[in-house]
């Protein structure tokens, strides 16, 4: 019953298949007669016509080829403009095209498998045929579906080469089949059986013209071995079949010049020598690295030995070559231990000096010398990053990064950006890593350390990184608000403060907790005084300008009140020495520097509740650092402490607070800026608040007397100060005015 059914289904689709065939030669007959009757010229001159001007545009692009063009009305000027002026396209577009125009080919071949498959499993199941006639019938039908292509291959050449490339699939899965499941012929067998069958494929598109042919021959051929495989790791006959097919390669793509044939090669071929490398590292693999970059350096160069040209997808084959070949060499001779490790990145450098001095004979400064340039220093950078002993992957990804942006810069082609974006955050994952190393460890030295050493690499990389992203936004005028390029920025610049906090908190984990809080809060303080100091040179926007001085005061009040707290509290319980103490003094130095000097040159100015944050910073930190310093001068152990901390706060705050208020409204008054005296005011009034509703409770009759005294005092010496300040003013105003009456 089901045979019949599949019968009648196979009918039924020949009729439809050969209905619609009908219908489109009536459809091309009228298409014909219609081109004929526009352009007065017969159906069979036409197409001669066609011929020839397909022929004469064999020299372009295919990707720059209108579908529809009218070959009669085109005149010589317009085909120098368009000689001239190619339409540039994005590097996706060809790939994107042929996904679009070929998408209902590439599902149908890969149905029509399927559903061969389907039917020989049918057949297995009702024992219709034995295995080898199995393997026969996969067999004949993958020689099927390429006789097929090859009589489709001058009218439908694009449909062809899937329909081969299909079968191509068909015969490498039945020798896989016939192999693994049932055993028909061995290993060796095997792996001659596809070998043939790839090595047939690449003369069918060598002998086709065709580069979609061989990429699926290609991804066929470094596919065999997996499909053959038993589990043994035999990698010199591996290796040895992988390089005689990269040759081939490097033939095809230079009677052809196809580029996507060499980058399939060298995906598989990285692939394989990274699993080989990490699976059994041996002395062996070397050999094969070192061939394989020789291969795609050759490949790589093809345009710039004969036409002296450097293309995009060369540059980048070339960074990807030198970087992976050096980043597989490098692990191997680390796992080993064999020395020296720099060997390979000198080696590479000298090769790529070559060049470099060959553009520099010429007097060539353009991309080439840009390119060889780049890798010649990235090569010698990663030879003393590796003596240095510093972690491989962060070091190399750290380097590329750089090399690509400044390929970027260079060339203007946006892919290197693209890479660029890809591979930072792989460096930042990888540095997170580098940053373990610290836990655990104990006897690293100061600064020569692999995490620092590896981070300090790092942090050189993104400073180059950052002035290169920079200086191109100022080159192309563009704005800098770049949601990834802000990000990166912020990340790198994280980066480099986390790599000193953490060496400088490993090298004293041994002291008390908040001898570390207190160090890791005065470095946080001086890296953004750095940062704001250095403002104009690193370009950091008026936004980021703000939230750092926001930040520095935030950090400024919590080591001088809550920091500095746990550090007199250690020096009293004699956990740290005194000298301890006037260490974070040194944070004074940058306040008063961003108070006089930062701050009224920037855009924090302009708000007014700029004033208000300066001064509650101010005010917090003078209490609490007077605070600490007379609870050291007075007390010898921590219980005394307590008593004159109140002590402190009842009688002194007061004073403190009277006295910084005056000066608030002296400077107000003075420079006519009324935030300063509205806090002045506020200040006065919270003073004279604690003063009558807590302070004078608590005091004994002669503190009382004194702090009335004093205060009173300093209260009438202000507003004497005030009053004068006033006349002085008001007299100015009047000479002013009086100079102004007699000049009239």
């Amino acid at each position: 019953m089901n045979e019949f059914v599949a019968a009648i289904i196979f009918i039924i689709i020949f009729i439809i298949f050969n209905n619609l065939n009908t219908k489109i030669r009536k459809l091309e007959k009228e298409i014909s007669d219609l081109n004929y009757k526009i352009n007065n010229t017969p159906p069979a001159q036409t197409e001669v016509i066609h011929k020839k001007n397909s022929t004469e545009e064999t020299s372009f692009p295919q990707q720059e080829q209108s579908p529809l063009v009218h070959y009669q009305n085109i005149q010589p000027s317009e085909v120098n403009e368009n000689i001239s002026t190619p339409v540039q396209k994005d590097w996706l577009a060809p790939v994107s095209d042929f996904l679009k125009q070929n998408a209902l080919t590439i599902i149908g071949i890969f149905t029509l498998v399927l559903g061969i498959g389907y039917f020989v499993k049918y057949a297995i199941d009702k024992n219709w045929i034995g295995e080898a006639a199995r393997a026969g019938i996969g067999f004949c039908t993958g020689a099927g579906i390429i006789i097929t292509g090859h009589f489709l291959r001058k009218n439908y050449q694009a449909f062809s080469s899937i329909i081969t490339g299909g079968g191509a699939a068909v015969l490498y899965f039945t020798a896989t089949i016939a192999f693994r499941e049932y055993h028909l012929f061995t290993q060796n067998t095997a792996f001659i059986i596809t070998a043939l069958i790839t090595a047939a494929s690449i003369i069918l598109s060598y002998y086709y013209k065709n580069e979609v042919l061989i990429i699926f021959s290609l991804i066929g051929g470094f596919a065999a071995p997996l499909m053959i495989s038993t589990g043994q790791s035999n990698y010199l006959f591996l290796f040895i079949y992988i390089t005689l097919l990269n040759t081939g390669m490097l033939a095809a793509s230079f009677l052809q010049h196809w580029k996507s044939v060499g980058w399939t090669a060298y995906i598989f071929t990285t692939g394989y020598l990274f699993f080989w490398t990490n699976e059994s590292p041996e002395l062996l693999s070397i050999t094969f690295y070192l061939i394989s970059y020789l291969i795609f350096y050759i490949f790589a160069l093809h345009d710039y030995f004969r036409r002296n040209i450097l293309s995009t997808s060369d540059i980048l084959i070339l960074a990807l070559a030198n970087f992976s070949s050096i980043l597989g060499l490098l692990y191997i001779f680390d796992t080993l231990k064999y020395d020296p490790p720099i060997v390979f990145p000198l080696i590479f450098a000298a090769v790529n000096a070559i060049l470099l001095f060959r553009e520099y004979t010429r007097k060539s400064f353009g991309v080439a010398y840009s390119v060889f340039a780049g890798l010649v220093t990235s090569l010698i950078t990663i030879a003393v990053a590796i003596q240095f002993k510093t972690h491989l992957i962060t070091s190399i990804w750290a380097i590329e990064t750089t090399l690509l942006l400044f390929i970027w810069k260079k060339t203007g082609h946006k892919i290197f950006k693209t890479f660029f974006y890809i591979l930072f955050p792989l460096v930042m994952i990888a540095q997170l890593i580098t940053w373990t190393e610290y836990f655990g460890t104990k006897d690293f030295n100061i600064i020569f350390n692999p995490p620092f050493i590896t981070s300090s690499f790092t942090i050189v990389s993104i400073m180059i990184n950052l002035y290169l992203l920079r200086n191109t936004v100022k080159e192309t005028q563009e704005k800098s608000n770049n949601i990834f390029e802000d990000l990166i920025t912020a990340i790198s610049y994280g980066v480099i403060y986390i790599t000193f906090l953490l060496e400088i908190t490993y090298h004293i984990s041994e002291m008390p907790w908040s001898a570390i809080t207190s160090t890791g809060l005065l470095f946080s303080i001086y890296y953004i005084f750095i940062l704001l100091l250095f403002r104009k040179l690193l370009s950091i926007r008026n936004d980021v300008q703000n939230l750092l001085i926001y930040l520095f005061f935030f950090l400024f009040v919590i080591n001088t009140s809550v920091s500095t707290l746990s550090v007199v509290t250690a020096v009293l319980t004699k956990k740290l020495n005194l000298s301890f103490y006037f260490l974070h003094l040194l944070q004074w130095i940058p306040f008063i520097y961003i108070g006089y000097r930062i701050i009224p040159t920037s855009a924090f100015h302009k708000q007014k509740i700029s004033y208000w944050i300066q001064a509650l910073a101010l005010i917090i930190s003078v209490s609490c650092e007077l605070h600490h310093s007379y609870i050291l001068m007075v007390s010898n152990n921590l219980p005394h402490s307590y008593k004159a901390s109140e002590h402190f706060n009842i009688l002194y705050l007061p004073i403190i607070w009277t006295i910084l208020a005056s000066i608030f409204i002296y400077k107000g008054l003075k420079k006519n800026i009324q935030e300063y005296n509205k806090i002045g005011f506020v200040l006065i009034g919270l003073m004279v608040l604690k003063l009558y509703g807590y302070d004078v409770w608590q005091m004994d009759n002669i503190s009382r007397i004194s702090a009335f005294i004093a205060l009173g005092i300093i209260l009438l010496l202000s507003s004497f100060a005030f009053q004068r300040l006033k006349n002085m003013i008001r007299n100015m105003v009047d000479k002013k005015d009086k100079t102004e009456e007699n000049t009239d």
